[in-house]
């Protein structure tokens, strides 16, 4: 999608920027750096061979599936629940993202406000019960994640961008909702992570912890696995139906079936057909550097290790990890006509170019580091951009999609939002606008690669061009298809 940007975004590069981003790339590993951990990977558990029965059945082995399995034997331990994943715990995205756990239910406030302006305060508060909550059950359970709630500072980097974290700023404070978050102005922002291309900032302080993904998606499985949930790896479900009283889900080598079926299979496609429309799968790219020596930290000034990224359409988020490397990942996303998913996506050399004459542009006074992993995978978006929820087979079946690369924390409250709907509560979260209603689905190929194309081409004009959003953008916005991110 962003290779039309490509001309843009390097016509100012000379031969030493390229020449330096190309040699901090020449050992990095093509794979992600936190599944690269032998010593906390967990030994894979066997495939499904035969008929099971359950209460529940929970498909899909990320956080949206780990989450639903937990939570489901914490409201009734006497529960019989299964989980059926197709390759290993923890091995997609839930395993390899950025490490962001944000409050955000709606991915960031101003799209919430834009899309649910009457229930932003209760979609906010319910946010940071839900990581208040997350951080609980990494303690109870004693889940080795490194968890960190260091806020994040989203950074401007361009005038107008300074503009949009004011108003921003003063939304929160006219509604209230400005506890914990500070503006920072050129000099308050580059005194908490120094860049000669940081402009201003929003410091989020509480809404936001950093993680090591994988580690929290293995603590949730041994959690799952202590609490009675049978796990059944390398075994994709292929197919759900009725069957008198019971759902079913076929698989390679048996079949589950249960009271009722929870999904959590997020980019990759639904067993229910009527939700593929509403799913765009995308490719996301990251890198990760070498241990950071005391001297170049200090060179950096990044004491208190907030996540941080920028606010343009095409933006980089980063962050430190527990040893003081850098992740340094987003910008491009890429999406495959004909909604395609391949293992030959994870690699991109021209993505990774890019991010690294980025990344030394940001942090020149990191020259000559290297970078040791290289990796990318797909990601699950939707015209909202947040994740959105439904019933079918009677009430037997739920799920929630949708994302958009936020799924670190907000798949916990989506579990939840699962579970109340297969008992039919009625809650505080199922009242939602935003659980009952769904988003515009995407129109049918070749319209949705031609629109996907145009989008981003006006998304990286309005980069370059102050945040002008030209006609077709103000038309999606109208729509509610509105791209901000």
């Amino acid at each position: 999608m962003s290779e039309t940007a490509d001309v843009n975004v390097n016509a100012n590069v000379n031969g030493d920027d390229s020449r330096t981003a190309l040699r901090a790339l020449a050992d990095a590993q093509p794979l992600p750096f936190w599944l690269d951990d032998p010593g906390n990977r967990p030994e894979p558990h066997a495939a499904l061979i035969g008929d099971e029965r359950c209460d529940l059945l929970v498909v899909g082995g990320g956080y949206s599936g780990l989450w639903t399995a937990l939570l489901a034997k914490e409201r009734d331990p006497g529960r019989d629940v299964v989980l059926v994943e197709g390759e290993e715990v923890g091995w997609a995205a839930s395993g390899r993202n950025g490490g962001f756990c944000a409050a955000s239910l709606t991915h960031g406030f101003g799209n919430g406000f834009a899309r649910w302006p009457s229930e932003i305060t209760a979609l906010e508060q319910l946010g940071l019960r839900n990581l208040d909550a997350i951080e609980a059950a990494v303690e109870r359970y004693a889940i080795d994640c490194d968890f960190e709630r260091t806020g994040e500072i989203a950074i401007a980097t361009k005038p107008h961008q300074v503009a949009e974290l004011e108003e921003a700023a003063e939304q929160a404070r006219v509604l209230g909702l400005d506890d914990g978050l500070t503006y920072l102005d050129r000099d308050a922002v580059r005194a908490e992570a120094d860049s000669p291309t940081f402009l201003a900032g929003l410091w989020e302080r509480t809404g936001v912890a950093m993680v090591n993904p994988a580690r929290l998606a293995w603590g949730l499985k041994r959690a799952c696995e202590n609490a009675g949930v049978r796990i059944y790896e390398h075994t994709p479900a292929t197919r759900i139906g009725a069957r008198g009283a019971e759902v079913a889900a076929g698989t390679p080598y048996g079949r589950v079936r249960a009271r009722h079926i929870a999904l959590g299979t997020n980019a990759f496609p639904s067993l229910l057909r009527r939700v593929r429309p509403y799913v765009v799968p995308v490719y996301d790219y990251a890198l990760m550097t070498e241990p950071l020596t005391d001297e170049q930290l200090a060179a950096l000034g990044w004491r208190n290790r907030q996540g941080l990224s920028d606010t343009a359409n095409h933006f980089h988020y980063f962050r430190l990890s527990a040893d003081n490397r850098i992740l340094w990942g987003g910008y491009d996303v890429l999406y495959h006509y004909g909604s395609r998913i391949s293992r030959d996506y994870h690699q991109r050399p021209e993505t990774f170019r890019k991010l690294a004459l980025h990344f030394f542009r940001c942090f020149p006074q990191l020259a000559g580091i290297r970078f040791t992993h290289r990796w990318g995978g797909v990601i699950d978006t939707c015209s909202r951009f947040s994740a959105f929820f439904g019933t079918a087979m009677d009430g037997r079946v739920s799920y929630a999609a949708g994302y958009t690369g936020l799924g670190v924390g907000a798949t916990r409250f989506g579990a939840e939002v699962m579970l109340d709907l297969l008992a039919g509560d009625r809650t505080e979260r199922t009242a939602l606008e935003m659980v009952r209603k769904k988003p515009l689905p995407f129109p049918p190929e070749p319209v949705r690669w031609a629109g996907i194309g145009l989008t981003q081409r006006a998304l990286a004009r309005s980069d370059a061009r102050g945040g002008e959003r030209n006609l077709w953008l103000r038309a999606m916005d109208r729509m509610g298809m509105g791209f901000d991110s």
